[in-house]
């Protein structure tokens, strides 16, 4: 697998999913190489460059110079450094291991993936998590949106199969890259049912910090399309009706500065607590402790976190859009609102906190749908049988250029049959 974050460096849902799928592949008796970046603990010791953790070995890539800060700026020079290391990294691995499956996830690790598959010619997966064409509903403003969005068209074009996480993905991914039906494939996000089992002492001594008022939580990235503003306006409406109402940003992002000043021009200083990035040990017991759990996306092509909180015991409100749709029965797993509007929010986040008979029947449902369809192990267990069928696939096309006994080169090295 190649994946630009993996534990300890995490940036939103995809390094959990990552981490969650590696261990659990080879909890399952599979042979797992996960090549990431380099970076460091929360203690401020630097990860090691080699090793296995939770039956996974890790291969990270090193910082080489040109040294480019991961900002949106630099985010193209970032990312084509990076990609050279992590080729380096991958191609190491592959010195003391064989493999079988080469596994992309997302768009900035497509060069590193594309030289991998044509050096040791094996078939290569793409789980594709979501689309530059997508956060920004649909167009693409600038030459770093267009330059992302061809390198995800390239990443689907040369993989045997792409997986996306839900059936919105599945469809956007097709219009986008022109795929035909049969080369994508769902299979969703899970979660660790354990990890997010907290002891009713554990929430509320979370609980406690936060006074009596009802407590709504988010955690996520902090971009626009996460639609953390409008909660920040639901927020001034509902603190006329909840005096004491308490609301926990939990993460980081590029809109954060957006956010803090809405803050200041909504007076909320004593209503909002941005808590920055915190890690999974902490989210468990924040996500316990929530009245509820909001999740404003006006942009979501899964939302794993939403998972997570249902698992925690946390009643869900969420934007209808998206994969989020998908999962979320309104009125019975959770309530949803309309996308980008505060006022339907906050009458969604109302109901669920005047109404203690309504938000236990939504935790009672949305536990019941987590046990059977959403384990790590069910998403394990399909997602062995797409790289089987992808395996399949390559099988069939090397034998029918085999048997036509004419290859053609054209410029990006592939070799089709004709």
């Amino acid at each position: 697998m190649l994946s630009w974050e993996y534990p300890p460096v995490l940036v939103g849902g995809l390094g959990r999913h990552v981490h969650a799928l590696a261990t659990t592949l080879a909890a399952h008796g599979h042979d797992v190489t996960v090549a990431t970046r380099y970076g460091q603990h929360a203690d401020g010791t630097d990860t090691l460059q080699d090793e296995t953790v939770d039956g996974v070995r890790i291969v990270r890539a090193p910082d080489d110079p040109p040294l480019f800060p991961f900002s949106n700026e630099t985010l193209l020079q970032w990312t084509m450094a990076f990609n050279h290391a992590l080729t380096r990294a991958a191609l190491y691995a592959s010195r003391t291991q064989d493999f079988d499956i080469v596994h992309a996830h997302d768009w900035l690790v497509t060069h590193a993936a594309v030289t991998v598959k044509q050096h040791l010619d094996l078939p290569l997966i793409a789980t594709i998590h979501s689309t530059e064409a997508g956060r920004h509903r649909g167009w693409l403003p600038d030459n770093t949106s267009r330059t992302i969005h061809s390198v995800e068209w390239w990443l689907t074009y040369q993989a045997r199969s792409v997986l996306t996480c839900s059936q919105h993905m599945k469809w956007e991914v097709n219009q986008l890259f022109c795929l035909p039906p049969d080369k994508t494939e769902v299979i969703p996000n899970g979660v660790d049912l354990d990890t997010f089992a907290v002891d009713d002492a554990a929430a509320r001594d979370v609980r406690a910090r936060y006074g009596g008022g009802p407590l709504i939580v988010f955690a996520g990235r902090l971009v626009y399309e996460k639609g953390v503003q409008d909660l920040l306006d639901a927020a001034a409406t509902l603190r006329t009706k909840y005096p004491q109402l308490r609301v926990v940003v939990a993460g980081e992002g590029s809109y954060d500065t957006e956010l803090q000043e809405q803050v200041e021009r909504l007076d909320l200083h004593e209503t909002v607590t941005f808590r920055g990035f915190i890690e999974s040990s902490q989210l468990a017991p924040l996500l316990a402790a929530a009245d509820c759990f909001a999740m404003p996306s006006r942009y979501e092509p899964f939302g794993m976190v939403a998972l997570e909180a249902m698992a925690a015991g946390a009643p869900v409100v969420a934007g209808d859009c998206g994969g989020l749709s998908e999962f979320i029965d309104n009125g019975r797993t959770g309530f949803t609102h309309e996308p980008g509007n505060p006022e339907s929010l906050a009458r969604a986040i109302d109901r669920v906190v005047s109404d203690e008979g309504a938000a236990s029947s939504l935790k009672r449902h949305a536990t019941k749908m987590l046990a059977e369809h959403f384990t790590w192990d069910t998403i394990a267990r399909r997602t062995v049988a797409a790289y089987t069928n992808a395996a399949q696939k390559e099988r069939q096309v090397e034998a029918a250029l085999a048997a036509q006994e004419l290859k053609v080169v054209i410029p990006d090295g592939n070799l089709l049959g004709t």
